[in-house]
């Protein structure tokens, strides 16, 4: 076990950024068509071919997930996700047609001090393209895919990953941009909101804070851009679970990122999470191992935020947020 998502077999997962615009891509690659859902808590989404995950709609499978940076514009990713899909025969057979299945969404980033100015193609097609050509076992954390640009109010946010065995045996991994219009630590200290959760030293092992104060619960938001927020993540699972199954592995995990971030799930960000199973492992005790599978999924997603914010790296723009270990040290 690495501690990453590609802990569970049947996935791989690819990143690309741009340094000068200071944002990026993360697509993860499903070895074979994927059953997958999605739950969005946020008031202000931004998704791609997301409506399909609903239990009740037709199509069952998935070939690929990305999340991106680049806001609205950043839905571009998936077209190049697409044709290099294409390019290895995948998708959605309709036909003698195959049309590679890619749900996605988004994050804003824009306001990180890159230059934006991307003229008539913004790069996030050729982003989607290359990180899913890129795709494999490895990954960087932090300052990385999409969460390259990403930040909180405070520190800079990250591309963050964590995986566990449950105690029936199923593989649970996250992997999430973390770009919150708050924070993941507690007040102005370094002690993470995800702290109970953490395994080992996997972010900083300072544990929780002895004391919460009143003024540590006083909510940091990214003063006059509070529109400038969203956290988008997967987990995925190797147990067989239906749509429905994987509807309610998602809801859950939202458990994970409020806990993991103060505020959660407000009005102006999009907070989304999918879920995906790669259906390996049959759930031998019905609900019971699915409340499991739920449980699993908050905590993973927990360790997850906080490590994309652990393993961050402060972008080389003036006036940018600093990060963690510059901060903690």
């Amino acid at each position: 076990m690495k501690n990453l998502i590609t802990d569970v077999p049947g996935l791989t997962i690819g990143e690309a950024h741009d340094e000068v615009a200071a944002t990026g891509v993360t697509v993860i690659v499903f070895d074979r068509p994927t059953v997958a859902s999605i739950a969005t808590l946020g008031g202000a989404p931004g998704l791609r071919d997301t409506a399909l995950l609903e239990p009740e709609m037709t199509v069952d499978h998935v070939d690929a997930i990305l999340l991106s940076g680049g806001s609205a514009f950043g839905l571009d990713a998936a077209g190049g996700a697409m044709a290099a899909l294409k390019e290895k025969g995948r998708g959605f057979e309709v036909g003698p047609v195959r049309v590679p299945i890619v749900p996605q969404a988004i994050l804003f980033d824009l306001l990180n001090g890159g230059n934006k100015d991307c003229g008539r193609m913004p790069p996030y097609w050729e982003l989607g393209y290359q990180a899913t050509k890129s795709a494999g076992l490895e990954m960087e954390l932090g300052t990385a895919g999409a969460g390259y640009g990403a930040t909180t109010a405070t520190l800079k946010g990250g591309l963050g990953s964590a995986s566990v065995k449950t105690p029936s045996g199923f593989t649970v991994g996250a992997v999430v941009a973390v770009n919150t219009v708050g924070t993941a630590t507690i007040g102005d200290g370094p002690h993470f909101w995800a702290a109970p959760y953490e395994h080992g030293n996997e972010f900083g092992g300072l544990g929780l804070s002895k004391v919460i104060s009143v003024d540590d619960l006083r909510p940091r938001l990214k003063g006059s851009a509070q529109r400038a927020n969203t956290v988008i993540g997967c987990i995925v699972t190797d147990a067989m679970l239906t749509k429905a199954e994987c509807k309610r592995l998602a809801l859950a995990a939202h458990d994970g990122l409020a806990r993991a971030i103060r505020p959660a799930h407000t009005p102006m960000d999009g907070d989304t999470l999918f879920a995906a199973a790669t259906a390996f492992k049959p759930l031998d005790k019905g609900n019971v191992d699915l409340t499991e599978l739920c449980i699993a999924a908050a905590d993973v997603l927990a360790r997850a935020i906080a490590r994309g914010v652990y393993e961050a790296k402060s972008l080389p723009f003036a006036g940018a947020l600093p990060d963690w270990k510059a901060r903690s040290r």
